[in-house]
């Protein structure tokens, strides 16, 4: 894997994610995939004998903390920024996402 990436390798995996880059949106991507690809070639020389292998990176001690009952805000402070607060039914009227005409 010593070689570098080429514009045309950045070209094919734009066809492949239905991207359509300006040329230079490809020269950026080329110079920023060429250094993550640089940076893990020289990941690859690091001399790791003697280290044990792992199956994960998080240690099998958990990192949960319980849960605790806490006061939350008042629904007139959670609404006071609303952009259409109805506070007496708690709600707030928000833009259509799902099923919106585009």
């Amino acid at each position: 894997m010593g070689d570098r990436l080429t514009l045309a390798d950045v070209q094919r995996v734009a066809e492949l994610a239905h991207l359509d880059l300006t040329d230079a949106e490809k020269d950026t991507f080329l110079e920023q995939l060429n250094e993550i690809l640089g940076y893990a070639q020289q990941i690859q020389t690091i001399d790791t004998t003697g280290v044990p292998p792992t199956a994960h990176v998080a240690s099998r001690r958990s990192m949960d903390r319980p849960d605790q009952l806490q006061a939350s805000l008042p629904v007139t402070e959670a609404l006071s920024a609303a952009p259409e607060p109805a506070p007496q039914a708690g709600l707030f009227k928000v833009p259509r996402v799902i099923g919106a005409a585009e």
